[in-house]
């Protein structure tokens, strides 16, 4: 039995074999392709760039620049915007919890009973009774806007069908 002597490669690249180059074709020059003078025209006019192609490159370019440059200054601008409405909202609640806890702070120092205690003993005023309160319903707002004064009997329109 005859044994083979094989060589194992290691790795991701095998070895190319050595070709042997023939001397006389190596050194023999190989024909030009021969080409149509129309190919030769061709292959000249696609290498040569005449004025107005350049001029239309450069029109181009420089409107691509000018999109470019113009680009990063709106990006630029939105982002000092966004820096400012952040900071203007963090100043807006700050300026909101000093007022909430401004306004606590005077709702607390009012005494309701010592200011009643001054209206009546200082100020002479005398406590409204159950019958000069009116009470009512307002169905469209949480305020009252006076327009004219309330008639003794507190009665400001009255329906037909109503009796007296």
């Amino acid at each position: 039995m005859a044994i083979r002597e094989e060589a194992y490669v290691y790795g991701n690249t095998v070895r190319q074999p050595r070709v042997s180059i023939d001397r006389q074709t190596a050194l023999q020059p190989s024909e030009p392709k021969r080409v149509s003078k129309q190919v030769h025209k061709n292959r000249k006019r696609a290498l040569d760039m005449n004025k107005g192609y350049v001029l239309f490159l450069s029109i181009a370019a420089i409107a691509a620049l000018f999109i470019c440059v113009r680009y990063l200054q709106i990006q630029s601008e939105i982002t000092n915007r966004s820096e400012a409405i952040a900071a203007l909202q963090s100043e807006l609640t700050e300026l909101k919890e000093e007022n909430t806890a401004m306004y606590n702070a005077a709702t607390d120092s009012v005494d309701l009973e010592e200011l009643r205690k001054r209206a009546v003993e200082d100020l002479g005023m005398v406590p409204a009774t159950p019958n000069q309160v009116m009470e009512y319903d307002s169905p469209t707002s949480s305020y009252v806007k006076q327009y004219e004064e309330i008639p003794e009997n507190g009665i400001l329109a009255q329906s037909s069908k109503v009796s007296k």
